[in-house]
């Protein structure tokens, strides 16, 4: 790891500075970047994954998940449009390659000496004659690392979103010594569970996390556009706070509005908001790349009554399962909790009520792992954190509340305070 002496200024929340073990201070000199986390943190990381690695059966593991780039090393650049990876052996060193624009990028925000930073040519880039993984294959040759690997499987992530198919082909045709295998989101499990420095670090993330949510809250008004209210809410997600600087979250506000409440996932258009109309508005406040997502429901003026009905029976079937988190529930169990209480009301949902959540880049804030849902036996555990989704989208209208929270030692810790009911304004 990479000695980062002289470190002189700390994180600091709405209630002081954070000294959370693993959170480094660093030096805030032109031309610096921020190094989040000490090497103690990173050496514990990476001997978590290499235990998981050897669980697996596993001699290497080729990983391209930007999230787990970054959770392993601490690089943080939007560059895996382009091929990139980072090989891991079971021992020895590790070496990272990306294009050659970016190797320095990569070297200026992580830990990883810049001699195991490797950039392929531009003449790989987007090219139907060849891969850059072609070049990195040869470059792992001259390291001398493949026929040390070759006696074993090595891992690749075959459900990320940046590991193409033809990706895989060509490491199959380049590396014909290599036994591939999929090492099925093994960096992904690994964090689950947070450290105490990446809870900290979410906490932060839920005051641009409230800071955007109010923002939502004042700009989604009669006669004003839709798309200026996703405006002001990136502004806010972006700006932060004074003890917070906000970060591009890997999903842009939804703003399902008016019949389309009835629908997840929708944005907005540039039509202005309606009197009576309902507004679904889901978004995360990210601080150092950690997630905090909140949905709320806006409806402008008096709701009707079977809204009301509706996020009253999706409030209190949300609290109750709030209520049962603690360690040694499963998540099977939560989402039993969930079903009976909106049972009681005659409603039902069919999909999930919650995920793990921390890292997160484009296209998705959730970690790919554990699911809030029937059939799904995770066994919670203490510093586990989740995005529950009270998410109901019935025929043309619809209702949603959700919190971001820690498991902790007996309970839960909700990372946000916005109020958790139906907001109106008349």
């Amino acid at each position: 790891m990479n000695d980062n002496e002289n470190h002189t200024v700390s994180l600091t929340s709405a209630v002081g500075p954070i000294h959370a073990p693993g959170l480094a201070e660093y030096v805030d000199l032109p031309n610096s970047t921020p190094i989040t986390f000490t090497d103690d943190e990173y050496s514990r990381r990476l001997a978590e994954v290499r235990a998981r690695m050897a669980s697996q059966n596993l001699t290497a593991l080729i990983v391209t998940d930007p999230s787990n780039l970054y959770y392993l090393l601490g690089y943080n650049a939007l560059s895996f449009y382009t091929p990139q990876m980072l090989f891991v052996p079971l021992d020895g060193e590790l070496y990272f390659f990306a294009r050659q624009m970016d190797a320095a990028g990569a070297f200026r925000t992580s830990w990883l000496p810049q001699d195991q930073t490797f950039g392929y040519p531009e003449t790989f880039v987007q090219r139907k004659d060849t891969h850059p993984f072609v070049w990195v294959a040869q470059k792992l040759r001259e390291l001398g690392v493949v026929n040390n690997f070759s006696h074993g499987q090595v891992g690749l992530e075959m459900d990320s979103y940046y590991f193409s198919p033809r990706a895989f082909e060509v490491l199959v045709k380049a590396l014909p010594e290599y036994m591939f295998t999929d090492s099925y989101e093994l960096i992904n499990w690994v964090r689950v569970v947070k450290s105490p420095a990446e809870i900290d670090l979410m906490r932060g993330a839920a005051k641009v996390c409230e800071s955007a949510m109010a923002a939502a809250y004042e700009s989604v008004v009669v006669g004003e556009r839709q798309c200026d209210a996703a405006a002001a809410i990136m502004r806010a997600q972006v700006k932060g706070t004074a003890d917070f600087g906000g970060d591009h979250p890997a999903i842009v506000p939804m703003l399902p509005t008016g019949a389309g409440a009835d629908t997840p996932h929708l944005t907005w258009s540039d039509q202005v908001f309606i009197a009576g109309e309902t507004t679904v508005v889901e978004l995360a406040g990210v601080f150092r790349r950690y997630h905090v997502p909140m949905a709320r429901t806006i409806v402008l003026g008096t709701p009707s009554k079977r809204l009301d009905y509706l996020a009253q029976s999706t409030d209190d079937a949300l609290n109750e399962v709030l209520a049962s988190v603690r360690p040694g529930v499963t998540t099977n169990e939560l989402a039993d909790v969930w079903n009976t209480s909106l049972a009681r009301h005659g409603l039902h949902k069919p999909s999930r009520i919650g995920y793990s959540i921390g890292i997160a880049y484009a296209p998705d804030w959730g970690e790919r792992t554990v699911s809030i849902r029937t059939g799904d036996d995770t066994v919670l555990a203490e510093n586990m954190t989740f995005h529950i989704i009270g998410g109901m989208w019935m025929d043309d209208y619809g209702y949603e509340v959700s919190e971001a929270v820690r498991v902790t030692e007996s309970g839960v810790e909700t990372f946000t305070s916005f109020p958790r009911q139906l907001l109106t304004k008349e």
